[in-house]
């Protein structure tokens, strides 16, 4: 979870406006369009979601943290132990978690197993976060298993009240949800992504069979820690045991390639815990990666077999390192299901992983990429992306960000990648006003380079009349800054989806 998404100041004018921009979906240029897995949601339905989403909203928002998890583990005990229904794999780490739990969902999804999946943000659609056979869970689903734990959800609300505690938080509450949403499918695995830190976060309430950590940076120092060191020992809280008497396993881990800091922090913590930690390089590696069209082809050595010539359709060396750790966390999990993966099974779920607004190209004749990356390190890999999967000889960099976000450091990482700065604001309440994030840039580039636009449908006009009238073979778009800038364009380009 990023901490773009904390409730508006009106959480019933969001969820309605939110709902009201999510049309049928447009098609962009260059794809056919993906098959939704059900018919655009009837103005009823449309109407339930819209309320239930505002009561979620009118929760403390994702950014008023509550440093627990007792609170989370009596929702669900209450409704009869929901987080122990099935065996779960928890991610945490800095960046690239949903594409690495899109990668896992879709990997045992492949084999034959159920997946439910829990991850945040969201782009278009509250529903988007909790998903059942690889797509988000039906808006009618997820409004008659949240009026069903409503009246739960109260009788916790009342005991933390009578205990001078905060009621559920937002983020609680939809954990709760989610773990209630896949009891009632069933599943077979949870698959959930952490939403912050790791030790007190409400997704750690589940004990995890398989521990995954993605590459851990800076972020969320408020919460985390002002050093790699301190985040990372936050982190490794997943490895913990939260259940009496759990009935999972013993957990294994399995780590991306880390910093020193953070690795020699892991490494502690797992021994500490007597949990084996499989280590990217050290343990398993990516062997061998080769652009293609509209992807790449990987090789990768597990702990238990390589895997040859797997079609990836993401872009970029860090999505190549995302898929190989998450085939050794497939391993891991279907290895204690003696379920060994299979090397055709394994290039079939590869090939089907999907992660929008993940240096995802939604437009043609000017090309448009959209990206997420809010921080310097997610910055630092869009830019070798963008050299790398892009054919570039121009870039229009339109950018929109939090407040609360490192803008210096992100456009610090982006300034050699682009040509030209669109800079805009996006809808959120919490976005950083476009004249300071103009001064900021002009820190960077020439002051002729940097061009403001007042919202971001101005700032897509002005940089798709930008690209089609510069002199190059190969104009393109960058839309970038934080995944609430990336929903928002992709809706004003069409590309919205509605589940």
């Amino acid at each position: 979870m990023s901490d773009d998404n904390t409730p508006a100041e009106d959480p019933v004018s969001e969820a309605e406006e939110l709902l009201a921009a999510v049309e049928d979906p447009q098609t962009a240029d260059e794809a056919e369009p993906e098959p939704l897995p059900e018919p655009v949601v009837d103005e009823a339905t449309r109407a339930e979601l819209a309320r239930v989403y505002a009561l979620l909203l009118a929760r403390a928002g994702e950014t008023q943290i509550e440093l627990r998890l007792d609170a989370t583990r009596w929702a669900c005990e209450v409704l009869g132990d929901i987080h122990t229904a099935a065996p779960t794999i928890t991610i945490t780490g800095t960046n690239g978690k949903t594409s690495t739990a899109r990668m896992i969902d879709s990997l045992i999804t492949a084999h034959d197993l159920r997946v439910g999946r829990f991850t945040s943000p969201h782009l278009h659609s509250v529903t988007e976060r909790i998903s059942v056979d690889g797509s988000p869970v039906s808006a009618r689903t997820f409004v008659r298993i949240y009026d069903e734990i409503a009246p739960y959800l109260e009788i916790v609300d009342g005991q933390l009240e009578a205990e001078g505690r905060a009621k559920l938080t937002y983020f609680e509450a939809l954990t709760v949800l989610a773990f209630a949403v896949f009891a009632d499918a069933p599943v077979d695995v949870v698959v959930t992504e952490v939403g912050m830190g790791g030790a007190w976060d409400s997704t750690n309430v589940a004990d995890a069979q398989v521990c995954v950590f993605t590459k851990i940076g800076l972020d969320h120092q408020a919460f985390l820690g002002d050093t790699i060191e301190e985040i990372a020992a936050t982190k490794a809280g997943i490895l913990d045991r939260s259940v009496e008497d759990s009935p999972a396993p013993k957990p294994v881990a399995v780590t991306a390639v880390q910093d020193e800091a953070a690795q020699a922090v892991l490494d502690e913590e797992a021994a500490r815990r007597e949990v084996p930690l499989a280590t990217e390089e050290r343990d398993f590696r990516l062997l061998d990666r080769q652009r293609a069209v509209d992807g790449q082809l990987i090789t990768v050595q597990g702990r238990r077999d390589v895997y040859s010539d797997l079609f990836l359709p993401l872009h970029g060396v860090h999505q190549a390192h995302n898929a190989t750790v998450a085939i050794v966390a497939a391993e891991a999990f279907l290895g204690a299901e003696d379920k060994p993966l299979d090397q055709e099974t394994v290039a079939e779920g590869l090939a089907r992983v999907t992660s929008p607004g993940r240096a995802e190209l939604v437009r043609t004749g000017p090309s448009v990429v959209v990206d997420g990356a809010h921080n310097p390190d997610a910055a630092h890999v869009l830019a070798e992306t963008l050299t790398e999967a892009f054919d570039f000889d121009y870039v229009v960099m339109v950018l929109a960000m939090l407040a609360d976000k490192d803008s210096d450091g992100v456009i610090e990482e982006l300034h050699r990648s682009a040509d030209v700065f669109v800079v805009s604001e996006n809808l959120n309440s919490r976005a950083l006003p476009v004249d300071d994030l103009a001064e900021v840039a002009r820190e960077w580039v020439d002051e002729d380079s940097v061009i403001v636009a007042s919202d971001l449908n101005a700032a897509l006009m002005k940089a798709i009349d930008l690209a089609n009238s510069v002199d190059a073979k190969s104009p393109g778009i960058v839309v970038t800054g934080s995944i609430y800038t990336v929903a928002e364009a992709r809706l004003l380009l069409g590309r919205g989806e509605e589940r």
